[in-house]
């Protein structure tokens, strides 16, 4: 049974990770992509890595799951705000949006 709830995690997970990767490569501008690779490949990660804690059941590999998540939860929206505000320092304004 645990087998079939981390093979659905995957699943979804790699579903999330397609999702991401297609934003990144459709989205119109800088700040929509960032906001695909992060949101979605933050969530992706995070669903594997349950996955492959329910799966091995240790709470050794429980711990580095969990640590490997607080870490991608901490430094993604990071990241993002970098890219930001660099894409916007660089001139690269919002479709739609930026000066005259």
């Amino acid at each position: 049974m645990m087998e079939i709830g981390a093979g659905i995690l995957v699943l979804v997970g790699g579903a999330f990770a397609i999702i991401a990767s297609l934003g990144v490569i459709r989205l119109p501008d800088v700040l929509t992509r960032m906001h695909a690779s992060t949101k979605a490949g933050t969530l992706a990660s995070t669903l594997i890595l349950a996955a492959v804690a329910i799966h091995y059941g240790e709470l050794s590999v429980l711990a580095k799951c969990v640590a490997a998540v607080l870490f991608l939860l901490l430094t993604a929206p990071l990241a993002a705000h970098m890219i930001g505000r660099a894409s916007l320092d660089a001139a690269q304004h919002p479709r739609g949006g930026g000066e005259g």
